[in-house]
């Protein structure tokens, strides 16, 4: 893991051999604000709930892109949508688009530079309006190309539908070649909905939660969650050493740090974490 530095440059505060007229000097200091301010508020856009991204690693896969953005933005507020494309044009671009305005104020100016994925993102303000937004205030126009992809869909659902009713299936039933449920599966329902409750009575193990350690152990993770994601979640909390993950077993891992106390601040702030609308994280300590 390589920890993010922010440097600064005190450029004009010392004088090396020759000095500067004081008018050319404040010139100079006023030129590099503007500069900074731009880097940091995305220039001339005005603040609006989409921040644009670019700069991404062109590697990444897409699907894999937008829920890592999804992950390590939705700290910052409620996102309503991440937005990539695998067109040539858009590949290293990516939107994503917030509930509100500060909370993308907060996410571009606290993520600036942040290295995803082995390379340091570029944010600013989007300069038109997401769909998503233009439809929640009513100034939302559809764009030709996409009515005319909307309307193929439409005709092809329409085709694919008539097909189906004209060989005597149910589009709506997805079982083999329109054959009814099977007298079993209707038994193995009946037996579960009787005893159900009894077989889980039997089978679960009340455990004691373990004492605190440097070692935290989170659950209820996206099966799309992956290393990188993880890490660049718990490593913004001190101490952070290294996220295990087990391939055998989809949704948990192990996230280490060098102390528990250093664990203890890490699970309290990103208890209840979602990364994904339906995951919210549990996580508690691991047992040794």
């Amino acid at each position: 893991m390589r920890d993010v530095k922010r440097v600064c440059s005190a450029a004009g505060n010392h004088v090396t051999g020759k000095s500067l007229p004081p008018s050319e000097l404040e010139i100079r200091g006023s030129a590099r604000e503007r500069s900074m301010t731009e880097i940091t508020t995305g220039g001339d856009v005005p603040s609006n709930m989409t921040i644009y991204i670019n700069n991404l690693n062109e590697k990444t896969k897409l699907e894999e892109l937008k829920k890592s953005l999804y992950a390590v933005f939705s700290q910052f507020g409620k996102i309503l949508e991440v937005l990539a494309f695998k067109t040539l044009k858009h590949k290293g671009q990516a939107w994503v688009v917030f509930e509100d305005v500060s909370s993308a104020n907060n996410a571009l100016r606290q993520m600036q530079g942040f290295p995803f994925y082995d390379k340091p993102m570029r944010i600013q303000y989007a300069k038109t309006k997401s769909d998503i937004i233009a439809k929640a205030d009513g100034t939302f126009v559809p764009r030709e190309r996409r009515k005319r992809h909307e309307e193929r869909g439409r005709k092809k659902k329409e085709q694919h539908d008539a097909n189906q009713a004209g060989m005597g299936l149910n589009p709506a039933y997805a079982g083999a070649y329109g054959a009814a449920p099977c007298a079993m599966s209707f038994f193995v329902t009946n037996l579960y909905g009787r005893f159900g409750a009894f077989f889980a009575f039997i089978f679960m193990v009340p455990e004691g939660p373990a004492p605190p350690n440097n070692i935290l152990f989170v659950q209820n993770l996206p099966h799309q969650a992956n290393q990188m994601m993880l890490q660049m979640l718990f490593c913004q909390y001190q101490g952070f050493k290294e996220v295990r993950m087990v391939e055998a077993k989809p949704g948990i891992a192990f996230v280490e740090y060098e102390n528990e106390m250093q664990s203890t601040v890490a699970m309290q702030g990103l208890q209840g974490f979602k990364m994904s609308p339906e995951n919210p994280m549990l996580i508690t300590y691991a047992k040794k």
